[in-house]
């Protein structure tokens, strides 16, 4: 497996995760009594509170993911040459980690997807408000649409790693 694909499968976990926490923490406060789901102060910092744990969690979590990749290429590589010094492993490393213009091409193919997934969210979260709807309810739209389209955004990539492009 690839380093891309493996920083990839990171992402799509971390995406997962952070959506359910979403739903677990917002919905069942709603549900709970707690906080009222016309209340758009709640929402709001609800939102911006989940947005800032997203930022943080994924930094974390690539940060994470690179230092233990690093540690997994640097201890593989002392396995096969117990001769290999410092140098060797950070080439090593360093090659591992390259990006070349078919990664550039799928980031492209995938984002698009994205976007695509994206703009329907926007789309249907304006419809939202024609069928007297709540802002609430555009609101939640807007958030879970920016989540699942970068959650298929991963998968896209996922699936381009695994079956290569056609027709550049």
């Amino acid at each position: 497996m690839s380093y891309q694909e493996k920083k990839t499968i990171v992402s799509v976990l971390a995406a997962i995760i952070l959506i359910a926490a979403y739903c677990i923490y917002a919905f069942s406060r709603v549900r709970l009594g707690t906080a009222d789901f016309g209340d758009l102060k709640f929402w709001a910092i609800t939102i911006l509170i989940f947005i800032g744990i997203g930022i943080a969690v994924t930094i974390i979590i690539q940060i994470v993911f690179h230092i233990l990749l690093s540690i997994a290429i640097a201890v593989r590589k002392k396995l096969e040459n117990e001769k290999c010094d410092d140098r060797d492993i950070e080439k090593t490393i360093k090659l591992e980690m390259v990006e070349d213009e078919m990664d550039k091409l799928i980031e492209l193919k995938s984002m698009r997807i994205s976007f695509i997934i994206v703009g329907a969210g926007f789309v249907s979260a304006l419809l939202s408000l024609i069928f007297y709807s709540s802002v609430a309810v555009l609101l939640n739209i807007l958030f879970i649409s920016f989540f699942v389209g970068s959650l298929f955004e991963g998968l896209a990539k996922l699936y381009y790693y695994r079956k290569g492009l056609k027709n550049g």
